[in-house]
């Protein structure tokens, strides 16, 4: 037997063993795997069976509470209604109770109307009998005052009708005294209050600003530094004054008053820029007529400069913003310018400003009030140019520019020559007199003041009963002496009203000036 027969042999041998092998492999693996399923099988059945032991024990316990815990709501709930019915029951008898009261006390309402009633009934029939009883009494008064009444009658020599006409006439007059002191007396009460408060008011007024008693005025004279200076003024066959004249529109004056040259003119502008040229002229020493043109314009666009800033100063310290400019030039203008003596422009500052400090107290527009009172002499700077009063030039210049109508009618009625249309209208007018009225204010001409106490003698003079008549302080007092027959007590009030009233319309004055009416009986007789 060779070796490839030996290696053939073996090599079957060797595959079936393998064969053998794993067969046998394969059926001892299947009975493994039977084996462990049956052995998981059995586990999970027993793991099953507990649970759902556990499962039926938990159950068992959850019913158990469930049953505790729906029995304990059970008794909860029933204690609260047991709780609220009790509470109701109380209430219900509560109310009953109430109730009951109620009905017992309307029993006895009812039982005090029953008696009410029948005492009224009662009462009632007393009042008819009582009603009958006066009646009949009315009846026997009534024929008594007949009665009595004839016999007064009788008596008096006069019927009923005669005696009532003569009680009235008698009643009229009592009653027409009496009212005429009682108007005397509202009437002095109410002046003593109105001018308390007034003069509390004014004196404020005049106690819060700060003016001088008279104000500064133009200069019309020039210093020179000696009287060489006066002929190299008039320069050759008087050249330079010619020239100094024509340029500026003024007189020049040079008399015998040493070291002096003094300036005429009606405007008070043209004089200013004369004044500031000849200034300038003898300052320079250069006088001719070439230099004298030159310097006469310079100092005219000064003045211009001047006369616009003291406007907008004047403007901006009483508060009177948005001004035309040509209204502004024109309260510049007013510092040239002097009324009596007074400053124009200084003199429309302060009664701004007291305008405005009244306006304040009285809670009126404190800015019309200064707005009117700077503007309401305004037209005093053109009547040396236009025709016409102060009054109505300012109040065309300030209706050109667009003013507002209560500043105008400031203007137009401060005189009186139109009437106030507002408050403000009037406090610019008591500013005015304030201002104007001032000791040492104002110069006033003799002629003017003599006329006013005339004025004032030939009114109060005038009235019938009328027996003298004094002009005193100053014609601030018009003292009135009346004949007592024929001027009695009640007609003594009308009387000053009407002297008062007189006096506002036909004089012009500062200030006010008071009607004293003085009534006096005397009884004389001689003891011989």
């Amino acid at each position: 037997m060779s070796v490839t027969a030996l290696y053939a042999a073996f090599g079957v041998v060797l595959v079936l063993a393998v064969a053998v092998f794993f067969v046998l492999g394969r059926v001892a693996g299947r009975s493994a795997e039977r084996r462990a399923q049956s052995a998981a099988k059995a586990t999970a059945e027993e793991t099953a069976a507990r649970i759902t032991e556990d499962a039926r024990r938990e159950a068992d316990t959850l019913r158990k509470s469930a049953i505790v815990a729906g029995k304990e709501e059970t008794i909860k709930l029933r204690e609260a209604w047991e709780g609220e019915a009790s509470k109701r029951r109380e209430e219900l008898a509560r109310a009953e109770r109430r109730t009951q009261e109620r009905e017992t006390g309307l029993d006895r309402k009812y039982d005090i109307l029953d008696q009410r009633d029948k005492e009224l009934g009662r009462r009632g029939s007393d009042l008819g009998r009582r009603e009958k009883i006066v009646g009949d009494r009315e009846g026997e008064l009534d024929k008594m005052v007949a009665e009595e009444r004839r016999r007064l009658e009788q008596l008096a020599g006069m019927s009923a009708r005669d005696a009532k006409a003569e009680l009235m006439g008698r009643l009229a007059e009592e009653a027409q005294a009496e009212a005429a002191n009682t108007v005397r007396e509202i009437r002095e009460s109410a002046r003593r209050n109105a001018e308390r408060e007034a003069k509390k008011i004014v004196a404020l007024a005049v106690q819060r600003i700060a003016a001088e008693h008279t104000s500064e005025i133009s200069v019309s004279s020039v210093s020179l530094p000696n009287d060489e200076m006066k002929g190299r003024i008039i320069g050759r066959e008087g050249r330079n004054i010619r020239a100094f004249e024509l340029a500026t529109g003024v007189d020049v004056i040079i008399d015998d008053t040493p070291d002096t040259v003094v300036v005429s003119c009606f405007d008070p502008v043209r004089r200013e820029v004369a004044r500031l040229s000849l200034q300038k002229l003898v300052a320079d020493g250069r006088i001719h007529p070439g230099r004298i043109e030159e310097l006469v314009a310079k100092s005219r666009k000064e003045v211009e400069a001047a006369i616009q800033e003291m406007g907008e100063q004047a403007a901006y310290e009483v508060g009177a913003h948005g001004l035309h400019a040509e209204l502004v030039k024109l309260v510049g203008r007013m510092h040239y310018r002097t009324s009596y003596g007074q400053n124009i422009l200084q003199h429309s500052k302060e009664v701004a400003h007291l305008a405005g400090i009244m306006a304040a107290e009285l809670g009126l527009d404190v800015t019309m009030a200064k707005r009117g009172a700077l503007l309401h002499d305004v037209g005093k700077v053109l009547t040396h140019e236009h025709e016409g009063t102060h009054v109505q030039l300012g109040v065309e210049v300030a209706t050109k520019y667009g003013e507002n109508p209560l500043v105008v009618n400031c203007i137009a009625a401060h005189h009186d020559d139109v009437p106030h249309e507002s408050e403000v209208s009037v406090l610019v007018q008591a500013a005015d007199a304030i201002s104007g009225s001032r000791p040492g204010a104002r110069r006033e001409a003799f002629e003017t003041y003599v006329k006013r106490l005339e004025g004032l003698e030939r009114i109060a003079a005038s009235y019938t009963g009328v027996d003298k008549v004094f002009a005193i302080q100053a014609g601030r007092e018009s003292r009135v002496i009346v004949n007592p027959d024929d001027v009695d007590d009640v007609r003594m009030t009308s009387l000053s009203e009407e002297i008062a009233r007189r006096i506002e319309g036909e004089l012009q004055y500062p200030g006010q000036i008071k009607v004293v009416v003085i009534r006096e009986q005397r009884a004389v007789d001689f003891a011989r």
